[in-house]
C-alpha cells in the first residue's frame, strides 16, 4: 500500500464517521404533577424504576433524585439497619454490660472520693499530712 492509497482510506473513514448522525437525547422538563405522580406509582409498585426508565427514557439517577424529593418514603441520607435477631440481642447485652460497667466505675469513684476525704479529715486530727508521709506518729 502506498502513503496515498492508506491516507485514502482513511479519509473514507472519515467521511463515513461523519455521515453516521449521532442520537442526542433532547432536553425535557418535567412538570411537577408529573413527577409526582410517577413518584406515586413507583412507590405504590405499579411500576419498577427499571421499566419507568426504559418507557420514559429518563436516567436512574433521575428517578432517584424524584424520588428522594417527593416521595415520604425515600428520604435521601436515611439508613435501615438490617441485622439477626442474634445480632440485636449480642447488641442489647453489650448495652447492659457498659451500663452495669459504668455503674461500677461510678461506685469505685465515690469510694475513692469518700477514702481520699477521710485521709484529709485524719490528716488534720493527727496534724500530719498522711498522703506524704506513712508512718503515724503514736
Amino acid at each position: 500500500m502506498t502513503k496515498k492509497s492508506t491516507y485514502v482510506m482513511i479519509e473514507a473513514k472519515l467521511i463515513s464517521k461523519k455521515s453516521t448522525k449521532l442520537n442526542i437525547r433532547q432536553r425535557r422538563i418535567f412538570s411537577e404533577e408529573f413527577k409526582r405522580e410517577k413518584v406515586q406509582e413507583i412507590s405504590s409498585g405499579l411500576c419498577s424504576i427499571k421499566s419507568f426508565c426504559n418507557l420514559w427514557g429518563v436516567s436512574s439517577v433521575t428517578v432517584y433524585r424524584w424520588l428522594y424529593r417527593y416521595s415520604s418514603e425515600h428520604k435521601k441520607g436515611t439508613t435501615m439497619v438490617i441485622q439477626k435477631d442474634s445480632e440485636a440481642q449480642k447488641t442489647a447485652e453489650l448495652l447492659e454490660k457498659v451500663a452495669s460497667l459504668e455503674q461500677r466505675l461510678g461506685q469505685k469513684q465515690m469510694q475513692i472520693d469518700y477514702l481520699e476525704k477521710l485521709i484529709e479529715i485524719a490528716s488534720k486530727d493527727a496534724g500530719v499530712d498522711l498522703k506524704k508521709n506513712t508512718k503515724v506518729p503514736l
